[in-house]
């Protein structure tokens, strides 16, 4: 159980902050923009949340909880030391990936393939989860660019990848499986 009994610490004053595992970096350092870009996101989700209802509003519910496990995931470097650590460190796991797919492919059999790409509209709740793909979006691209130099969890870069794609389908759905989406008309105003 967290237990947070005073919120400011001033140890961040001079543009460090602390990992998981106790390391102080700079505030601009990529992992902790991976894991900013990730809270960021669950911010979204929590705006898209107020136009959510029943079953959405769960699914959404469970994307902020895994986002939370997520950030925790990425705040913590070195993941070839998890079995020594005292206490083992919280890791993105594939069943919360395999999940996504899930709900993906439940949401995609009731949608019409599309003909066009789709913009971000249509419902209040529909423009609100394209936010979310595009923030995640980011969030998925800082990720990989931290992986590249760095240890990530390859469950987090995939989770990340799906989300953007559950967004998506999840923003279709909201528009009325699809019938109110707002598509793309290439060169419609020229």
């Amino acid at each position: 159980m967290v237990v947070l009994n005073k919120i400011y610490t001033r140890t961040g004053d001079g543009g460090q902050t602390a990992l998981g595992d106790g390391a102080r970096v700079a505030k601009y350092d990529l992992r902790v923009e991976s894991y900013g870009t990730v809270d960021e996101t669950n911010a979204t989700v929590g705006l898209a949340r107020l136009h959510a209802e029943g079953e959405t509003d769960a699914r959404l519910a469970a994307i902020q909880n895994d986002l939370f496990d997520l950030g925790a995931d990425l705040c913590r470097p070195g993941m070839e030391k998890d079995a020594e650590a005292e206490y083992p460190p919280l890791r993105m796991a594939d069943a919360q990936v395999e999940r996504l797919e899930r709900e993906i492919d439940a949401m995609n059999e009731a949608l019409s393939p599309l003909r066009s790409f789709v913009l971000p509209g249509g419902s209040a709740l529909a423009a609100h989860l394209h936010l979310c793909r595009t923030v995640s979006r980011r969030a998925e691209r800082l990720v990989v660019h931290l992986a590249a130099d760095d240890d990530v969890n390859p469950a987090a870069v995939r989770y990340l990848n799906r989300l953007s794609d559950w967004f998506f389908v999840a923003s279709r759905a909201a528009n009325d499986d699809g019938a109110r989406d707002v598509l793309w008309v290439p060169g419609a105003n020229r």
